[in-house]
């Protein structure tokens, strides 16, 4: 067990720096290179660009939560939902494609 998880292509847990604008503001998130690759295919799951879905989910998140204290992990939590099966319903989905419009 413990060779699928220590013998991992180290290129997976590399550092990416991806600059993204949310709220009108440019930033820039950090995250594992795994994380990446999982946030695009979630977006295009979505049928949205990657930094259109970040920027959605940190204004849903403000809304219903009122502060985000950590987005960088709250986007490593995102993925992990989505690997464990979490989608959005349909009603979610046509307000998604609503506002990549």
């Amino acid at each position: 067990m413990c060779k699928v998880f220590a013998g991992q292509d180290p290129d997976g847990y590399r550092q990416v720096n991806r600059s993204v604008r949310i709220g009108g503001h440019s930033t820039s998130i950090q995250l594992e290179a795994a994380f990446w690759a999982l946030l695009d295919e979630l977006a295009a799951s979505q049928g949205l660009s990657t930094p259109k879905f970040i920027s959605t989910l940190y204004d849903e998140a403000l809304q219903i939560n009122g502060e985000i204290p950590n987005f960088a992990s709250m986007l490593r939590t995102t993925c992990m939902l989505y690997l464990r099966g979490a989608r959005p319903d349909e009603a979610e989905l046509e307000h998604l494609h609503s506002v990549a419009a």
